[in-house]
């Protein structure tokens, strides 16, 4: 369940509360009136009816259902709807390198051997140590750099341990002309260095590669346990084109990008720069206490550990998490953040334990996601404004009612009439347009109650002023009276809608077509109804009209009060 879904049925679950307290008071009342029981008990029913929000999870499903189909057209495989949900309300992106920011075309740009040995011949021990027809770019790279310098005089492969990324190295056995055998070594020059002798002059090979952005693997071979370096590899893999405009395009969401890396520092540094991200680089080993994303931009040489322990920091400092990896060693990190992010190249583990998994490469569905998340969320907000004003509206106009005319003002056939027409009319809002919203979306659950209730109150008013006037001026019977009710709240339910659906005035954006559809059928069906007398008493259809007319008029009054109430709860 999402963080969505948990915060709505939290609003939901303490109206339901509220309206308990109602039900018991109008039973106390009616009790007390010497009500007979034939009367009280279906008022109770009605009223318990009235609370029941059924079309919450189908629209909860609808809505996210729809987000999904809308983002699959985008490249964006959601892998369950949840994920929908939480990529509106990311603030943090932490995005790896390889593919994401750069274009994954690694090529050798520079062999640099050590004293006694040659570039072919760097190479081709390294091709003996990478995998051969694997998915891995590293290895494609070094192999086809390798075939295009062959060496001569080469070991023979007699064994081969693929690369872990735990120890940053790959590893082969090969036994040479003479029969000996050697290990040979290649990953990351502070893993491979830890297994062999000390050499400066690498190290300032090194140093001199890493600052100019390239990624630079060491090479070591040797028998047994007695390895020493014979050169150095670096690598090249350009920024994509369109990085830096969309972590701009990020940004200007209220996102903020994290490069989370293996790379060394400087060479990550070089990249964070060509992509736009100027903040500073965080320091090697244990995560400061309280980190923040605002602290680094850049995280560099992190273990798949160290991804799960930074999502966890930002998680404790409020944040919401979006994390992208590819590899089984990611799934911790990636199932820990809010929204895992499966990159196109990931590992089968990588993406089941993912909530999204992209199709291409680059931030491009990362951007996708968050927009659509966040058009899915401002449609459960308007279901949710809707659904509390409607339960905190139904339950007290049955207690208004009940003390106006002594009688229930609604009978259960009438309360399932109302249900249906009013979820028919909510589940189109999942189809509707909006705007989504500028920032990261949280749910303030004290604020969307409170916009709730006073939008509630106000459909309470107008309810009640025509159930005043049909009592009083009218002078209707109560069978009638239920009538004059039901048609009231069936039309005051399409202004209200109409009214919530846009956090401005209603006339700013056009509603979907299925919204207008649900609209029309559901004012035909209850004018049809109270006309002919089917299943309610009839009414004259000058007073029909006339409510429709009442209801146009109160959703022009309530569309000018929203906005004060909103601006003032800060909902948007």
């Amino acid at each position: 369940m999402s963080t969505q879904q948990k915060a709505v049925l939290r609003i939901i679950r303490n109206l339901a509360a509220f309206n308990c307290l109602i039900i018991v008071a109008m039973g106390a009342y009616a009790y007390h009136h010497a009500m007979s029981s034939s009367e009280m008990i279906p008022l109770l029913l009605t009223s318990v009816l009235a609370i029941i929000p059924v079309a919450l999870p189908a629209t909860f499903t609808l809505a996210a259902a729809i987000g999904a189909r809308a983002l699959a057209k985008q490249g964006v495989l959601p892998t369950r709807l949840s994920a929908v949900d939480e990529a509106a309300s990311i603030d943090v992106l932490c995005s790896d390198k390889t593919g994401t920011l750069t274009r994954n075309e690694l090529t050798v740009t520079s062999v640099r051997p050590l004293p006694g040995f040659d570039e072919a011949h760097v190479l081709g021990m390294a091709a003996l140590a990478s995998s051969e027809g694997g998915q891995d770019p590293v290895d494609a790279a070094i192999r086809l750099a390798a075939s295009h310098k062959p060496a001569s005089g080469l070991p023979k492969l007699t064994a081969f341990l693929p690369f872990d990324p735990v120890k940053k190295t790959s590893e082969a056995t090969a036994t040479d002309a003479k029969g000996s055998s050697e290990r040979i070594i290649k990953g990351a020059f502070i893993s491979v260095v830890a297994l062999t002798a000390p050499s400066p002059a690498a190290s300032a090979i090194v140093d001199e590669l890493e600052k100019q952005g390239f990624r630079v693997l060491a090479v070591a071979a040797g028998p047994g346990t007695s390895n020493e370096i014979i050169g150095l590899i670096a690598l090249s893999d350009p920024p994509r084109t369109d990085s830096i405009s969309l972590i701009s395009e990020l940004n200007g969401l209220g996102v903020r990008t994290v490069m989370v890396t293996g790379d060394a520092a400087a060479t990550a540094t070089i990249v964070a720069h060509a992509v736009g991200l100027q903040g500073a680089v965080g320091p090697a080993g244990k995560l400061p206490d309280g980190v923040k994303p605002e602290d680094f931009s850049v995280f560099a040489g992190v273990l798949p550990e160290g991804k799960f322990e930074l999502v966890e920091a930002f998680q404790k400092t409020g944040h919401t998490v979006g994390m992208c990896g590819d590899g089984a060693n990611d799934a911790p990190a990636l199932r820990q953040a809010q929204i895992g992010i499966a990159v196109s190249t990931a590992t089968d583990v990588a993406k089941s334990a993912a909530g999204v998994v992209l199709t291409e490469a680059g931030l491009g569905g990362i951007v996708a996601a968050v927009k659509e998340g966040r058009v899915t969320f401002q449609r459960i907000l308007t279901y949710t404004l809707n659904s509390v004003q409607k339960k905190v509206f139904q339950a007290l106009l049955l207690a208004v009612g009940l003390v106006m005319t002594g009688h229930a003002v609604l009978t259960p056939m009438l309360m399932v009439i109302v249900m249906i027409t009013g979820d028919f009319l909510a589940m189109s809002l999942t189809t509707d347009r909006v705007r989504p919203s500028k920032m990261p979306n949280s749910w303030q659950i004290g604020r969307i109650t409170s916009a709730g209730v006073i939008l509630g109150l106000c459909f309470l008013a107008f309810s009640t002023t025509i159930l005043a006037v049909g009592k009083f001026q009218l002078h209707l019977g109560i069978e009638a009276l239920q009538t004059l009710t039901v048609v009231s709240i069936v039309f005051g339910s399409q202004a209200t809608t109409y009214v919530i659906r846009g956090r401005q005035h209603l006339w700013g954006l056009r509603p979907s077509i299925w919204l207008v559809l649900s609209s029309v059928a559901d004012v035909l069906i209850i004018s049809t109804l109270a006309t002919f007398g089917i299943a309610m008493a009839p009414l004259p259809v000058a007073v029909i009209a006339a409510e429709f007319g009442a209801a146009v008029a109160f959703g022009a009054i309530l569309d000018v009060a929203k906005i004060p109430v909103f601006a003032r709860l800060r909902i948007s």
